[in-house]
C-alpha cells in the first residue's frame, strides 16, 4: 500500500504570520492537495512566557483570509507534554539518552577556555557515562547521546545531496531543559513522527537543525521525512527580507488592499515556476506544483510585481468575488444600483481594493469640497459658462441613454473640444480631475444627478 503524502506548517504564535512562512504553509499545502494528502497545521506554543493568544489568532485569520484549508483539527504542542515526556523517559531507559548534572558556571567556564583556544564551543560529554552520585542542587537537563564523529548525509529535495561532519556541528545537545520542557528539536520529530508527516518543506534556516532531528528520528525508531529547504526571500537591496523592506505581516497586505489570490500567486513565483507562466489561480496549482521544481537560490521581493498581479485579479474577478472582499472593509458595493456597471469603470485602473473604494466614494458621494489646484488648472470663467450651458442641456436629454453623443453634439454645436469641458463636468461631479472615462460617469450617476451636481459646483464657483 502507498505510504500517503502528508504536509504541515508548524508556526510559533510569538509574532504575526511572515510572508515568507506565508509561502512556506503555501508550498506545503499545494505539494498535500497536488497528491491528494493531508495538510496539518500544528501551533508550536511550548514557549509558554513568549506565546500570545492574538498571534494564534492572527494566524488562523491569515489562512482564512488566503483560503488554505487544513485536515483535522489543529494541534497545540502545549497541549502534548505528556507524550514529549514519555519519549524522553524511553530515550533514557534505553541509555540513548542522559542526565546531565552540569551547573551554568561550570558550562561558562568549559566556554571560555574552548573559546581562548580558538575551538567550537560545545559541550564536552563529561556526563555521558556518569554512573556515580548526582551532585547535590543541580536540576539536570537531559541530553541525547549523539554520534562523535563521521557524517550525517540526507538528499533535500530542493538542494540536492546534504551532508554534515559530526565533530563540526554536533555534540549531545539538549532534548529536555532542566524544568522538564522539551526543546525545540524533540517536540518537532515526535510530533512529525506521531502525526504522519512524510514530507516536510520548510526555509533553510532551519537546515542546521536537520542533523540533529535525524538522529533523534533515528535513536527513536522513526521513519526519517523527506526533507526540502526553501530559499529565504530576501529584499531588493540583496539582504533577507525583514520590515525595513515593507509589510511581512499577511494581514498588513490584506489592510493595503491586496486581494488574497494576488498574494499567493505573488509568493508562489517567489521561488518556483512553470515554464514562463505569471498567473496562476490556487486551483491551477493544486495541479501543477512540485516542489522538487523550487529554485535553490534565494528570491528577491518585488512590490510591483505584487500590484501588478493584484490589477489583474481585480480586473478579471467576478463581482461576487471582489464585493466579498470589499465587504471585510465595511464597504458593500451591492447595495448601490447599477453596481456591477460601477465596479467595471473602476477596475481597469485600480491597484488596490482601496483605490477601488475610493474611486466609489469619489462618484457615489456628492462633493464636500472640489481640489483647488485641478479649479486652478482646468476652471476658468469661459468654461464655467460652457459648463453651465450644458447643465441646462442636460434635461433634455432623455433619460441620458447616450451621453457621448449627447456631448460631442453639445461640443460641435458651440465649437469647443472635449478638453474645455472634460475636466470642468469631472471636478464637478466627483470634486477632482481624477476618475473613469467621464461617459461613464455621467451614465451611472443619470441626468438629474449630474444636473445636480454641476449646479452644486456653479453655485460655490459663482459665490
Amino acid at each position: 500500500m502507498e505510504e500517503k503524502l502528508v504536509t504541515r506548517f508548524a508556526p510559533s504564535p510569538t509574532g504575526y504570520l511572515h510572508i515568507g512562512g506565508l509561502r512556506t504553509a503555501l508550498y506545503s499545502y499545494l505539494y498535500a492537495r497536488k497528491n491528494k494528502g493531508q495538510f496539518l497545521l500544528r501551533i508550536e506554543d511550548t514557549d509558554l512566557k513568549r506565546n500570545s493568544k492574538e498571534a494564534t489568532q492572527a494566524i488562523l485569520e491569515a489562512f482564512n483570509w488566503c483560503g488554505l484549508d487544513y485536515d483535522g483539527e489543529v494541534t497545540y504542542q502545549s497541549e502534548r507534554f505528556e507524550i514529549y515526556k514519555k519519549y524522553i523517559q524511553k530515550l533514557l531507559d534505553e541509555g540513548k539518552a542522559y542526565y546531565c548534572y552540569m551547573s551554568k558556571e561550570e558550562l561558562e567556564e568549559l566556554r571560555a577556555k574552548q573559546e581562548a583556544a580558538k575551538e567550537r564551543p560545545k559541550y564536552d560529554g563529561r556526563y555521558r557515562e556518569f554512573k556515580g552520585t548526582p551532585p547535590q542542587g543541580i536540576e539536570p537537563v537531559v541530553r541525547i547521546k549523539a554520534p562523535q564523529n563521521g557524517e550525517i548525509c540526507f538528499i533535500d529535495g530542493v538542494k540536492g545531496e546534504v551532508k554534515f561532519k559530526v565533530e563540526d556541528i554536533l555534540d549531545d545537545f539538549i532534548i529536555a531543559r532542566s524544568d522538564g520542557t522539551p526543546t525545540y528539536n524533540f517536540t518537532v520529530v515526535i510530533d512529525d513522527a506521531l502525526m504522519g508527516v512524510s514530507d516536510v518543506i520548510r526555509g533553510d534556516d532551519h537546515l542546521s537543525n536537520t542533523p540533529k532531528q535525524i538522529i533523534l528520528y533515528e535513536a527513536l525508531g522513526f521513519k526519517i521525512p523527506k526533507f526540502y529547504h526553501v530559499a529565504m526571500i530576501h529584499g531588493e537591496d540583496g539582504k533577507k527580507l525583514s520590515k525595513r523592506h515593507g509589510a511581512t505581516d499577511v494581514m498588513e497586505y490584506k489592510a493595503m488592499g491586496i486581494l488574497p489570490q494576488a498574494l499567493l500567486n505573488f509568493l508562489v513565483r517567489l521561488g518556483w515556476s512553470h515554464g514562463d507562466d505569471e498567473i496562476f489561480s490556487l486551483e491551477d496549482l493544486k495541479k501543477l506544483f512540485d516542489p522538487n521544481h523550487i529554485n535553490k537560490s534565494a528570491s528577491c521581493y518585488n512590490f510591483k510585481k505584487l500590484e501588478w498581479l493584484n490589477a489583474h485579479y481585480i480586473k478579471t474577478l467576478s463581482f461576487e468575488e471582489i464585493n466579498h472582499q470589499l465587504k471585510e472593509f465595511g464597504f458593500d458595493l451591492s447595495v448601490y444600483e447599477k453596481a456591477e456597471f460601477l465596479l467595471d469603470l473602476l477596475r481597469e485602473r485600480a491597484k488596490t481594493l482601496l483605490e477601488i473604494i475610493s474611486g466609489a466614494k469619489s462618484i457615489i458621494e456628492v462633493p464636500k469640497s472640489y481640489d483647488e489646484q485641478a479649479i486652478n488648472k482646468f476652471v476658468n470663467e469661459k468654461n464655467l459658462d460652457l459648463l453651465k450651458k450644458y447643465a441646462n442641456e442636460l434635461s433634455n436629454q432623455s433619460l441620458a441613454s447616450d451621453f457621448e453623443s449627447f456631448t460631442n453634439e453639445f461640443l460641435q454645436k458651440n465649437d469647443v473640444k472635449l478638453k474645455d469641458l472634460a475636466q470642468p463636468i469631472r471636478i464637478a461631479l466627483t470634486g477632482s480631475a481624477v476618475s473613469p472615462s467621464i461617459f461613464e460617469v455621467l451614465e451611472f450617476l443619470g441626468v438629474e444627478e449630474c444636473k445636480q451636481r454641476i449646479e452644486n459646483f456653479l453655485k460655490v464657483r459663482r459665490k
